[in-house]
């Protein structure tokens, strides 16, 4: 597929389009700041607009650091392949062969994971722990210690479920193999290589920038406030608590997987043949419509009239962040957030502008529509989907009322009910043959509730929201 050809001419269209629409989509969104982005040809156009932080009315510019969340995966995945380039880590070892600490609840699960099932979330043990184990060189050390209770919810390899612990893991044999802590490795090997100056680790590197706060919808009416915290613990690192940066440097890490491995100057960075492997896909991921349809090393990977994209998206207090990113055309955009609607914001600008940028409409994935869902079922097709299915940090209760319809309840556990609270129970009906829609919402993008392993009672044995919650007995 050729590539497009960048102009000047081309640049400042683009620039002055991101620099115009970017303010007034954001007041549209209810969205405070954002940093946005384009690769394309080798050359990044960016804008920034917005206030970074509503209790101060610091205002953003293009230098200002946003937090990426879960796309700090694609980087830890990264450092995790540099380690397969020098024959360090093979993927199909067990983690034990170079992490004999890594002990989870069931032994003979933790014997037997993969380095690639980590990277993949095919490890299959429970991932949403956000441990804070101190602000020490030895925290990642210590949060892969209380795994010890994390329990395993189905066999290894055999399914994917979105696991945040599985990618602290990875942090830890990162610096196990490394000799320094991850943030160290970071810098040495992806930041600096690179030439991020407007990127930081953690806190104590942001604290130098321009730095955007995290709001969240605390105050009257659901008006949004500053987040009481800035970053997640930074134990959770390497899945995506702390790391923060400008559009323009998350480009810059796209561009070196788009050109093979090299950085803007040639150092390379990661070989050719990892950068592939990064964007093959590994596993398909159940039909939720908020992820990719399936999942390589690290990237989310749906397939685009213009070519096969990678992609993806980190949310942390208050802070969201989205990156898509199509290969094969040289092309690539960023969107950093701090509270609001921030997803239909990526989704108009991105729309917009990959349409710009390939000449194809609808390159992005559709979202989930309501108006698809069918009628509710009958009292034996519901029972397929009533009961409680649970995990450690939540449980979610499917009902059937006296009028036939079924709800869904999430209800937070410990630490995450602290975080997130208790939403009421959203109506939902049957969506395609295994899965249930939400009904009553705005017309935004909605999570598909996916339902898997149906038993001989015809009773659904796992309930899938990017997560794979089993049922409890």
């Amino acid at each position: 597929m050729a590539t497009p050809t960048l102009t000047r001419a081309d640049a400042a269209e683009i620039r002055d389009w991101m620099r115009s629409e970017l303010p007034r989509l954001l007041q549209e969104h209810g969205v405070p700041a954002a940093s946005a982005g384009v690769l394309m040809d080798g050359e990044i156009v960016d804008a920034a607009a917005g206030t970074l932080h509503l209790g101060t009315g610091v205002e953003a510019d293009t230098a200002s650091l946003f937090q990426i969340g879960s796309i700090t995966k694609v980087w830890t995945a990264t450092l995790v392949m540099q380690l397969v380039d020098e024959g360090l880590v093979d993927l199909d070892e067990p983690v034990r062969t170079y992490l004999p600490e890594f002990v989870i609840a069931d032994e003979q699960a933790a014997a037997v994971i993969t380095v690639r099932q980590l990277l993949t979330h095919r490890a299959g043990f429970e991932g949403d722990y956000f441990t804070d184990t101190g602000r020490g060189d030895d925290c990642v050390q210590k949060y892969v210690a209380t795994l010890s209770v994390a329990p395993q919810l189905f066999e290894p390899g055999t399914q994917f479920s979105y696991n945040n612990a599985g990618y602290i893991v990875l942090g830890r044999l990162i610096e196990v193999l490394r000799g320094a802590p991850w943030e160290q490795v970071l810098t040495e090997r992806l930041l600096a290589p690179l030439g991020l100056t407007d990127a930081a680790p953690g806190p104590y590197e942001a604290i130098m920038h321009r730095v955007a706060q995290g709001h969240i919808p605390a105050g009257e009416n659901g008006a949004l406030v500053p987040a009481p915290v800035w970053s997640l613990a930074r134990s959770n690192g390497p899945a995506g608590a702390t790391l923060a940066m400008s559009a323009a440097n998350l480009l810059a890490f796209a561009r070196m997987h788009i050109d093979g491995g090299t950085a803007a100057d040639g150092t390379r960075v990661l070989s050719e043949k990892s950068v592939v492997d990064m964007q093959q896909p590994q596993v398909k991921v159940p039909y939720v419509a908020l992820l990719g349809e399936s999942w390589g090393l690290g990237w989310e990977l749906d397939p685009s009239p213009a070519g096969p994209m990678v992609s993806h998206d980190g949310s942390t207090i208050g802070q969201n962040a989205y990156l898509r990113v199509i290969p094969s055309m040289g092309i690539a955009v960023a969107l950093l957030g701090n509270g609001g609607d921030s997803y239909s914001l990526a989704r108009a600008l991105f729309g917009e502008l990959l349409q710009r940028l390939t000449g194809h409409a609808d390159v992005l994935p559709a979202i989930a529509d309501a108006a698809d869902a069918g009628p509710d079922p009958d009292a034996e097709r519901a029972a397929a989907f009533v009961g409680t299915y649970s995990a450690s940090v939540m449980d979610l209760i499917v009902s059937r009322d006296d009028d036939g319809a079924l709800w869904v309840q999430t209800v937070p556990k410990d630490a995450m009910a602290e975080l997130a609270g208790t939403e009421p129970p959203e109506r939902v009906a049957p969506y395609g043959e295994h899965g249930l829609i939400p009904t009553g919402g705005d017309g935004g993008p909605v999570m598909v509730y996916a339902f898997l392993e149906p038993g001989e009672d015809g009773r659904y044995g796992f309930l899938h929201c990017g997560r794979a919650l089993p049922r409890s007995a």
